[in-house]
Protein backbone atom coordinates (compact mmCIF):
# COMPACT_ATOMS: atom_id res chain seq x y z
CA UNK A 1 0.00 0.00 0.00
CA UNK A 2 2.86 2.38 0.74
CA UNK A 3 4.04 2.11 -2.85
CA UNK A 4 0.58 3.06 -4.09
CA UNK A 5 0.47 6.43 -2.27
CA UNK A 6 4.01 7.56 -3.19
CA UNK A 7 4.41 9.72 -6.32
CA UNK A 8 6.28 8.21 -9.18
CA UNK A 9 9.96 9.09 -9.55
CA UNK A 10 9.74 11.60 -12.42
CA UNK A 11 6.71 13.39 -10.96
CA UNK A 12 8.27 13.62 -7.51
CA UNK A 13 11.54 14.89 -8.95
CA UNK A 14 9.72 17.53 -11.01
CA UNK A 15 7.76 18.73 -7.97
CA UNK A 16 10.92 18.90 -5.88
CA UNK A 17 12.75 20.77 -8.63
CA UNK A 18 9.85 23.23 -8.97
CA UNK A 19 9.76 23.79 -5.21
CA UNK A 20 13.52 24.25 -5.09
CA UNK A 21 13.39 26.69 -8.00
CA UNK A 22 10.69 28.73 -6.27
CA UNK A 23 12.73 28.91 -3.08
CA UNK A 24 15.82 29.94 -5.05
CA UNK A 25 13.82 32.68 -6.80
CA UNK A 26 12.48 34.01 -3.51
CA UNK A 27 15.97 33.95 -2.00
CA UNK A 28 17.38 35.87 -4.99
CA UNK A 29 14.51 38.38 -4.84
CA UNK A 30 15.24 38.97 -1.15
CA UNK A 31 18.94 39.46 -1.87
CA UNK A 32 18.16 41.88 -4.67
CA UNK A 33 15.84 43.88 -2.42
CA UNK A 34 18.53 44.10 0.26
CA UNK A 35 21.09 45.15 -2.36
CA UNK A 36 18.97 47.74 -4.20
CA UNK A 37 18.05 49.48 -0.94
CA UNK A 38 21.59 49.15 0.52
CA UNK A 39 19.95 47.79 3.64
CA UNK A 40 23.09 47.79 5.81
CA UNK A 41 24.00 51.37 4.99
CA UNK A 42 20.37 52.43 5.37
CA UNK A 43 20.29 50.75 8.79
CA UNK A 44 23.21 52.93 9.85
CA UNK A 45 21.30 56.02 8.71
CA UNK A 46 18.27 54.97 10.75
CA UNK A 47 20.35 54.23 13.87
CA UNK A 48 22.04 57.63 13.77
CA UNK A 49 18.68 59.36 13.30
CA UNK A 50 17.29 57.52 16.32
CA UNK A 51 20.39 58.46 18.34
CA UNK A 52 19.66 62.08 17.47
CA UNK A 53 16.11 61.67 18.73
CA UNK A 54 17.17 59.99 21.99
CA UNK A 55 19.69 62.79 22.56
CA UNK A 56 16.94 65.35 21.97
CA UNK A 57 14.63 63.58 24.40
CA UNK A 58 17.38 63.56 27.03
CA UNK A 59 18.24 67.21 26.41
CA UNK A 60 14.58 68.20 26.69
CA UNK A 61 14.04 66.20 29.86
CA UNK A 62 10.63 65.04 28.69
CA UNK A 63 11.47 61.39 28.11
CA UNK A 64 11.16 59.28 24.98
CA UNK A 65 7.88 59.24 23.08
CA UNK A 66 8.06 55.85 21.43
CA UNK A 67 5.52 56.61 18.71
CA UNK A 68 7.61 59.60 17.64
CA UNK A 69 10.69 57.37 17.60
CA UNK A 70 8.79 54.83 15.48
CA UNK A 71 7.72 57.49 12.98
CA UNK A 72 11.30 58.77 12.73
CA UNK A 73 12.45 55.19 12.11
CA UNK A 74 9.87 54.56 9.40
CA UNK A 75 10.29 57.88 7.59
CA UNK A 76 14.09 57.86 7.71
CA UNK A 77 14.30 54.23 6.58
CA UNK A 78 12.01 54.80 3.59
CA UNK A 79 13.90 57.93 2.53
CA UNK A 80 17.24 56.12 2.90
CA UNK A 81 15.97 53.17 0.86
CA UNK A 82 14.77 55.49 -1.89
CA UNK A 83 18.07 57.36 -1.95
CA UNK A 84 19.97 54.08 -2.30
CA UNK A 85 17.82 53.00 -5.25
CA UNK A 86 18.33 56.29 -7.09
CA UNK A 87 22.07 56.20 -6.38
CA UNK A 88 22.37 52.80 -8.04
CA UNK A 89 20.32 53.98 -11.01
CA UNK A 90 22.75 56.87 -11.46
CA UNK A 91 25.83 54.65 -11.12
CA UNK A 92 24.72 51.48 -12.90
CA UNK A 93 27.47 51.81 -15.53
CA UNK A 94 30.18 52.23 -12.89
CA UNK A 95 28.79 49.36 -10.82
CA UNK A 96 28.97 47.11 -13.88
CA UNK A 97 32.72 47.78 -14.19
CA UNK A 98 33.59 47.01 -10.56
CA UNK A 99 33.86 43.40 -9.37
CA UNK A 100 32.42 44.15 -5.93
CA UNK A 101 29.24 45.72 -7.36
CA UNK A 102 28.77 43.99 -10.73
CA UNK A 103 26.30 41.50 -9.27
CA UNK A 104 23.92 44.15 -7.98
CA UNK A 105 20.43 43.74 -9.47
CA UNK A 106 20.67 46.65 -11.93
CA UNK A 107 24.07 45.97 -13.56
CA UNK A 108 23.31 42.23 -13.49
CA UNK A 109 20.00 43.00 -15.30
CA UNK A 110 17.84 41.15 -12.80
CA UNK A 111 15.71 44.27 -12.24
CA UNK A 112 14.34 46.64 -14.89
CA UNK A 113 15.45 50.25 -14.58
CA UNK A 114 11.85 51.45 -14.80
CA UNK A 115 10.86 49.32 -11.81
CA UNK A 116 13.79 50.65 -9.78
CA UNK A 117 12.88 54.24 -10.75
CA UNK A 118 9.29 53.84 -9.55
CA UNK A 119 10.48 52.06 -6.40
CA UNK A 120 12.92 54.87 -5.61
CA UNK A 121 10.30 57.58 -6.08
CA UNK A 122 7.73 55.82 -3.93
CA UNK A 123 10.15 55.05 -1.10
CA UNK A 124 11.68 58.53 -1.01
CA UNK A 125 8.36 60.35 -1.33
CA UNK A 126 6.58 58.29 1.30
CA UNK A 127 9.52 58.63 3.67
CA UNK A 128 9.70 62.41 3.45
CA UNK A 129 5.91 62.83 3.56
CA UNK A 130 5.69 60.50 6.56
CA UNK A 131 8.25 62.57 8.47
CA UNK A 132 6.42 65.78 7.58
CA UNK A 133 3.04 64.50 8.70
CA UNK A 134 3.97 62.36 11.70
CA UNK A 135 7.07 64.12 13.09
CA UNK A 136 7.48 67.72 11.90
CA UNK A 137 8.24 69.66 8.70
CA UNK A 138 11.84 70.41 9.69
CA UNK A 139 12.63 66.71 10.07
CA UNK A 140 11.14 66.13 6.61
CA UNK A 141 13.18 69.03 5.19
CA UNK A 142 16.40 67.59 6.59
CA UNK A 143 15.59 64.16 5.13
CA UNK A 144 14.99 65.82 1.76
CA UNK A 145 18.24 67.78 2.08
CA UNK A 146 20.11 64.57 2.85
CA UNK A 147 18.65 62.83 -0.20
CA UNK A 148 19.16 65.75 -2.59
CA UNK A 149 22.75 66.48 -1.50
CA UNK A 150 23.62 62.78 -1.71
CA UNK A 151 22.15 62.29 -5.17
CA UNK A 152 22.68 65.59 -6.94
CA UNK A 153 25.88 66.91 -5.35
CA UNK A 154 27.91 64.02 -3.94
CA UNK A 155 27.10 61.35 -6.55
CA UNK A 156 28.07 63.47 -9.60
CA UNK A 157 31.16 64.80 -7.81
CA UNK A 158 32.52 61.26 -7.40
CA UNK A 159 33.44 61.29 -11.09
CA UNK A 160 34.98 64.77 -11.07
CA UNK A 161 36.94 65.58 -7.94
CA UNK A 162 38.36 63.80 -4.92
CA UNK A 163 36.75 66.45 -2.72
CA UNK A 164 33.57 64.43 -3.09
CA UNK A 165 34.53 62.71 0.18
CA UNK A 166 34.06 65.96 2.10
CA UNK A 167 30.72 66.65 0.43
CA UNK A 168 29.60 63.07 1.04
CA UNK A 169 30.55 63.40 4.70
CA UNK A 170 28.28 66.45 4.97
CA UNK A 171 25.39 64.48 3.51
CA UNK A 172 26.14 61.53 5.77
CA UNK A 173 26.20 63.73 8.87
CA UNK A 174 22.65 65.06 8.41
CA UNK A 175 20.59 61.99 9.54
CA UNK A 176 21.16 62.45 13.30
CA UNK A 177 19.78 65.97 12.92
CA UNK A 178 16.53 64.47 11.59
CA UNK A 179 16.06 62.84 14.98
CA UNK A 180 17.37 65.87 16.88
CA UNK A 181 14.83 68.29 15.40
CA UNK A 182 12.21 65.52 15.43
CA UNK A 183 12.63 65.53 19.19
CA UNK A 184 11.85 69.24 19.33
CA UNK A 185 15.38 70.60 19.69
CA UNK A 186 16.67 73.60 17.70
CA UNK A 187 18.73 72.79 14.62
CA UNK A 188 21.35 75.45 15.38
CA UNK A 189 22.51 74.46 18.83
CA UNK A 190 25.60 72.95 20.45
CA UNK A 191 23.87 69.58 20.68
CA UNK A 192 23.00 69.61 16.99
CA UNK A 193 26.53 70.71 16.10
CA UNK A 194 27.99 67.86 18.14
CA UNK A 195 25.80 65.24 16.44
CA UNK A 196 26.64 66.60 13.00
CA UNK A 197 30.36 66.93 13.71
CA UNK A 198 30.86 63.46 15.18
CA UNK A 199 29.27 61.85 12.12
CA UNK A 200 31.18 64.14 9.75
CA UNK A 201 34.58 63.53 11.33
CA UNK A 202 34.04 59.78 11.72
CA UNK A 203 33.39 59.33 8.00
CA UNK A 204 36.74 60.76 6.91
CA UNK A 205 39.16 58.09 8.25
CA UNK A 206 36.47 55.49 7.57
CA UNK A 207 36.24 56.32 3.87
CA UNK A 208 39.90 57.01 3.14
CA UNK A 209 40.75 53.57 4.53
CA UNK A 210 38.18 51.74 2.41
CA UNK A 211 39.02 53.86 -0.64
CA UNK A 212 42.65 52.82 -0.49
CA UNK A 213 41.79 49.16 0.12
CA UNK A 214 39.68 49.12 -3.06
CA UNK A 215 41.46 51.83 -5.04
CA UNK A 216 41.73 49.70 -8.19
CA UNK A 217 37.98 49.10 -8.08
CA UNK A 218 37.18 52.80 -7.71
CA UNK A 219 39.54 53.67 -10.56
CA UNK A 220 37.94 50.97 -12.74
CA UNK A 221 34.52 52.44 -11.96
CA UNK A 222 35.64 55.93 -12.99
CA UNK A 223 35.48 57.46 -9.52
CA UNK A 224 37.97 60.17 -8.50
CA UNK A 225 39.18 59.47 -4.97
CA UNK A 226 42.11 60.65 -2.84
CA UNK A 227 43.47 57.10 -3.01
CA UNK A 228 43.59 56.99 -6.82
CA UNK A 229 47.12 56.29 -7.99
CA UNK A 230 48.39 56.13 -4.41
CA UNK A 231 50.05 52.74 -4.75
CA UNK A 232 52.41 53.32 -1.82
CA UNK A 233 49.61 54.48 0.47
CA UNK A 234 51.64 57.53 1.53
CA UNK A 235 48.99 60.14 0.69
CA UNK A 236 46.10 58.09 2.06
CA UNK A 237 47.96 57.27 5.28
CA UNK A 238 48.71 60.95 5.91
CA UNK A 239 45.05 61.81 5.43
CA UNK A 240 43.91 58.96 7.67
CA UNK A 241 46.30 60.02 10.43
CA UNK A 242 45.36 63.69 10.20
CA UNK A 243 41.64 62.99 10.29
CA UNK A 244 42.04 60.50 13.15
CA UNK A 245 43.95 63.03 15.26
CA UNK A 246 41.07 65.48 14.87
CA UNK A 247 38.67 62.73 15.96
CA UNK A 248 40.92 62.02 18.97
CA UNK A 249 40.79 65.57 20.35
CA UNK A 250 37.18 66.26 19.37
CA UNK A 251 35.63 65.01 22.69
CA UNK A 252 36.81 68.24 24.31
CA UNK A 253 34.26 70.31 22.35
CA UNK A 254 31.01 68.76 23.66
CA UNK A 255 32.38 68.82 27.21
CA UNK A 256 33.45 72.48 27.02
CA UNK A 257 30.11 73.50 25.50
CA UNK A 258 28.14 71.63 28.16
CA UNK A 259 26.49 69.13 25.83
CA UNK A 260 27.84 66.13 27.75
CA UNK A 261 29.39 65.68 31.18
CA UNK A 262 33.05 65.14 32.01
CA UNK A 263 32.36 61.39 32.06
CA UNK A 264 32.34 61.52 28.25
CA UNK A 265 36.07 62.26 28.15
CA UNK A 266 37.44 58.82 29.22
CA UNK A 267 35.58 56.77 26.56
CA UNK A 268 35.84 59.60 24.03
CA UNK A 269 39.61 59.90 24.39
CA UNK A 270 40.14 56.15 24.58
CA UNK A 271 38.22 55.51 21.36
CA UNK A 272 39.65 58.52 19.54
CA UNK A 273 43.27 57.87 20.43
CA UNK A 274 42.84 54.18 19.63
CA UNK A 275 41.78 55.22 16.15
CA UNK A 276 44.75 57.59 15.91
CA UNK A 277 47.09 54.77 16.99
CA UNK A 278 45.74 52.48 14.27
CA UNK A 279 46.06 55.29 11.73
CA UNK A 280 49.68 55.86 12.84
CA UNK A 281 50.32 52.15 12.41
CA UNK A 282 48.97 52.35 8.86
CA UNK A 283 51.07 55.49 8.31
CA UNK A 284 54.23 53.58 9.27
CA UNK A 285 53.54 50.33 7.43
CA UNK A 286 51.33 51.41 4.52
CA UNK A 287 50.05 47.85 4.32
CA UNK A 288 46.54 46.78 3.40
CA UNK A 289 46.18 44.78 6.60
CA UNK A 290 46.67 47.94 8.69
CA UNK A 291 44.27 49.95 6.53
CA UNK A 292 41.79 47.13 7.05
CA UNK A 293 42.29 47.23 10.83
CA UNK A 294 41.63 50.97 10.81
CA UNK A 295 38.51 50.53 8.69
CA UNK A 296 37.02 47.87 10.95
CA UNK A 297 37.80 49.93 14.06
CA UNK A 298 35.85 52.83 12.59
CA UNK A 299 32.85 50.49 12.38
CA UNK A 300 33.24 49.79 16.09
CA UNK A 301 33.96 53.40 17.01
CA UNK A 302 30.68 54.92 15.87
CA UNK A 303 28.18 52.89 17.95
CA UNK A 304 30.45 53.10 21.00
CA UNK A 305 30.97 56.86 20.84
CA UNK A 306 27.26 57.48 20.27
CA UNK A 307 26.39 55.25 23.23
CA UNK A 308 28.89 57.10 25.42
CA UNK A 309 27.40 60.43 24.31
CA UNK A 310 23.84 59.35 25.09
CA UNK A 311 24.82 58.03 28.52
CA UNK A 312 26.61 61.26 29.46
CA UNK A 313 24.28 63.74 27.74
CA UNK A 314 23.36 66.57 30.10
CA UNK A 315 19.71 66.72 31.05
CA UNK A 316 18.11 69.97 32.22
CA UNK A 317 18.34 70.63 35.92
CA UNK A 318 15.23 69.51 37.87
Amino acid sequence: MSEMIQPSGPTGDAAAAKSGGARASLTQAHRDLVAITKARLSLLVVITALCGYFAAARAGGEGVHWMTALHILIGTALAAFGSAVFNQLMEVDADARMFRTADRPLPARRMPHALAFVMGWLLAAFGIIHLGMKVNPLAAALAAATLLSYLFVYTPMKRRTSWNTIVGAVSGALPPLIGWVGGGQPLFSWGGLFLFAILFLWQLPHFVAINWMYREEYERGGFVMWSNGDESGARTARLALGFSLVVAVFPLLPVLTGVVSLWFLPPGFFLGWSMAWLAARFFRSRKRVDARRLFFFTLLYLPLILTAALLTWRSPAP
